[in-house]
């Protein structure tokens, strides 16, 4: 096994003090904020080290390739882009603190995630329609190293699927900006330039969000150790748990627990480090 560590600012003396925990042979650079050491074993006191340096850490597989993967299936909100989008909405209502408060809740596994949904929505009825077009525009930022994963998820022919329990205003925009393959959200209901308080069809839940995944998988005919999946919430868990490797991204603890590996303290390019 190989150790990754990743964070924004790592000291000399901590990567050595981390070699030697780890009893690694050797330790390489692979960007001035990542780096590999070699032929690692894992320790007791690693993960609270790295806790306290605010640095993240997985233990990889020397042999697991990036060019070996087929498909990432990733969240949206508060994964691949930094804010939960029905929450900004919420604010053009004067409801944010309500509808994030649900948000929270529903992420940490709290609340049942489709009636959730359907409590938040229905305080939106009434919004001038042109609400979400500010939100995107105004409010809408990919997370940090976003576009350099997905980029070269694209140079090596990877699919990616972003499924959401957002909304498709949203991810279509999402897919295009960063010619994403595939998505799978929530249809808000719109009538004369007004949000209804309603979601047209099948709510996009756990389950749901793993189906979407199982049929790509099927689809392009690969098994699971060729999948990334990559979460924040208790809805991502299912579909996460269908990969090879699944990644918590600045995650609830819920995720982290159950995750192969968690990002908290670097970018989103940070999962090409997890590879060789």
């Amino acid at each position: 096994m190989n150790l990754i560590i990743q964070g924004a600012d790592i000291a000399t003396p901590d990567l050595k003090q981390l070699a030697k925990l780890a009893g690694a042979s050797a330790i390489e650079s692979i960007s001035p904020s990542a780096f590999r050491l070699f032929n690692a074993a894992e320790h007791a006191d690693i993960a609270a080290f790295c806790e306290q340096a605010k640095l993240d850490y997985a233990f990889v597989p020397a042999a697991r390739r990036l060019d070996a993967q087929r498909l990432a299936v990733m969240d949206m909100d508060s994964t691949l882009i930094t804010i939960e989008c029905i929450d900004e909405i919420a604010d053009m209502q004067g409801l944010k603190p309500q509808v994030a408060a649900i948000t929270a809740a529903a992420m940490r596994g709290e609340l049942d995630y489709p009636q959730s949904l359907r409590e938040r929505v229905a305080l939106l009825k009434g919004l001038d329609a042109a609400a979400l077009t500010r939100v995107y525009n105004e409010r809408v930022r990919l997370s940090p190293g976003a576009e350099i994963m997905i980029a070269r998820f694209r140079r090596l022919g990877i699919k990616t699927l972003l499924v959401s329990g957002g909304f498709t205003f949203f991810t279509e925009r999402i897919r295009e900006r960063l010619q994403l393959d595939w998505t799978r959200s929530n249809v808000l209901d719109i009538a004369d330039d007004k949000l209804t308080g309603k979601v047209i069809g099948e709510i996009v839940d756990a389950g749901v969000k793993r189906q979407a995944l199982l049929e790509r998988r099927d689809e392009l005919g690969i098994d699971r150790e060729q999948i990334i999946g990559m979460g924040d919430g208790a809805n991502d868990l299912q579909f996460m748990g269908e990969a090879g490797v699944s990644i918590a991204y600045r995650a609830k603890p819920v995720v982290r627990a159950q995750a192969t590996h968690a990002l908290s303290h670097t970018g989103l390019d940070g999962v090409l480090n997890l590879f060789n």
